[in-house]
């Protein structure tokens, strides 16, 4: 399957040529410029963000209970694989 774009005209005026010259560099300057105030937003965003998390006070170490036990620990199921044996999945 072919796929062509419809042949954009070009109009034959001098003035309607330098009016549509103008305008794609217009539509072109306000997107870069759009584009410039995006990544200025963020790269400030960012610096703020890091020196917040800098200046920040860091969290203390969980502490184990009172009566000495270890903390809580995350059960899950598991598998022990030995080297040597192929193992079917």
């Amino acid at each position: 399957m072919y796929f062509a774009l419809p042949s954009l005209r070009r109009p034959r005026h001098p003035l309607a040529r330098a009016l549509s010259l103008l305008l794609g560099a217009a539509v072109l300057g306000v997107l870069l410029v759009f584009g410039l105030v995006v990544a200025g937003v963020l790269l400030v965003g960012g610096l703020v963000l890091l020196a917040v998390r800098q200046w920040k006070p860091t969290r203390a170490p969980a502490r184990p209970t009172a009566s000495g036990a270890q903390p809580a620990v995350l059960e899950g199921e598991f598998v022990v694989i030995r080297q040597g044996r192929p193992v079917a999945h």
